[in-house]
């Protein structure tokens, strides 16, 4: 799972991403789905794209943003499903060159993301309400347009000639993110460009195959304990109710998304948070608020987060572990009751135990759980301040001389740890 042999292997190793949700929707600032969902007519949602100028768009500036946030790539909308392209492209004029802005916002990221060796994606909306030979037929994500000109065909030449202009145009580019293959065109052709082109590109799973690796996206539920066996990037947007710029948003707590960061990075898989820009260029401020709380935890946590996921604790609902070297660290998705955090899984004392949030060393003792007959030695972190902790999501590294919790035959600490499980190769 942690490889895949070749060029494209820096998805395992930059695990935390923005994403980008931006186009003429931010305009009407109600719904990047605005003319599907809120039935707006054509006619008036076209006209967007005659008052966008974003004269305050500073790639610079939103790159600075991720990489305070601890953001290591971006995954960026070039097509969403409006059609409206967000870079000079010569297959159609409904594309930003023919706005008042009349720059190529794809080709102004790119130049910054080369300038700091930040990985850029791409993401393309197989959808299109804009092109009419597109096979709109008011499925899921999609409108409905004048059947006597869908040509899937034609719309297929059409998509190829703008992976080639992405793919060809920009230098490096590190990855496409397909969106809502509603037809289910089947094309090999297209990833083997791709692969040509861009051989640093990773391929989601959401277009043509089965691409390189899994988007489970917002309420995606699993067993949180469980690692992760292929390779899987999850995603989720700081506001609740729109992935683009809404005027009147509503936005998610700073702890819900710590814990879903911590939860998908912590079983081995990747994290792409998303925010949209208003119309200026500029995000929000509460999402530039959100991004700098996740981003401080981030930074202190990530070195546990992004260790090897451990195996299952249902005896211990709530906490996640991760292992290397050493260190086995304790992930807390849900804040325990009390000032005393139960890992019944571990039956031997760590040599030192501290919470990563802050670097303060914490209290450890093995002790019975007292309510559970015959129930042996467990290992326990005392005296906690949980009720301090507020929208923290606590994470508790805990060191074990001589022990190796890399190897996935073997925890290396003896019988006492084998309960908890052993971690997955890095």
């Amino acid at each position: 799972m942690r490889h895949f042999g070749d060029g494209r292997d820096w998805f395992f190793e930059k695990r935390f991403g923005l994403m980008v949700h931006w186009g003429i929707y931010s305009v009407g600032a109600r719904h990047e789905q605005e003319l599907q969902r809120m039935k707006t007519p054509v006619s008036v949602y076209e006209e967007y794209a005659r008052r966008f100028d974003p004269v305050r768009f500073d790639p610079a500036q939103w790159l600075d943003m991720a990489q305070e946030a601890g953001m290591e790539y971006l995954v960026f909308t070039t097509k969403h499903h409006d059609g409206f392209c967000m870079w000079d492209t010569a297959q159609t004029t409904y594309n930003v060159m023919h706005t008042p802005y009349g720059r190529d916002v794809v080709g102004l990221l790119a130049e910054e993301c080369h300038k700091r060796d930040f990985p850029l994606v791409l993401y393309y909306s197989v959808v299109d309400w804009h092109h009419p030979a597109y096979p709109n037929l008011g499925r899921h994500h999609e409108i409905e347009t004048d059947v006597s000109k869908h040509d899937p065909a034609a719309y297929l030449a059409f998509l190829k000639a703008q992976i080639r202009e992405l793919c060809s145009n920009y230098g490096t580019i590190h990855g496409i993110w397909w969106d809502m293959n509603v037809p289910g065109f089947d094309d090999p052709e297209i990833h083997a460009m791709i692969r040509q082109l861009q051989p640093y590109a990773v391929i989601n799973n959401r277009g043509f195959g089965e691409g390189d690796f899994s988007t489970p996206e917002r309420n995606f539920e699993a067993r949180p304990d469980a690692a992760f066996t292929t390779p899987t990037e999850a995603c989720d947007s700081v506001g609740v109710n729109s992935w683009g710029f809404r005027e009147n948003e509503d936005y998610h707590t700073v702890h819900y998304l710590k814990a879903k960061i911590a939860e998908y990075i912590g079983r081995g898989g990747n994290f792409i948070l998303n925010a949209g820009p208003r119309s200026d260029g500029t995000f929000p401020d509460e999402a530039r608020r959100i991004f700098a709380e996740v981003g401080k935890w981030y930074r202190r946590v990530s070195p546990a987060l992004t260790a090897p996921p451990c195996g299952g604790n249902v005896e211990a609902p709530g906490l996640l572990y991760t292992g290397k070297g050493e260190e086995l660290n304790v992930v807390v998705l849900k804040l325990p009751g009390s000032s005393t955090l139960r890992l019944p899984p571990l039956k031997i004392a760590p040599s030192e135990a501290f919470l990563r949030n802050d670097g303060t060393f914490v209290k450890s003792t093995l002790e019975p759980i007292v309510y559970l007959s015959a129930a042996g030695p467990c290992l326990r972190l005392t005296e906690l301040p949980v009720d301090s902790w507020g929208n923290d999501v606590p994470v508790f590294t805990l060191k074990f001389p001589g022990a190796s919790f890399e190897n996935r035959e073997k925890t290396g600490a003896g019988d006492a740890l084998k309960n908890a499980g052993s971690c997955a190769q890095g």
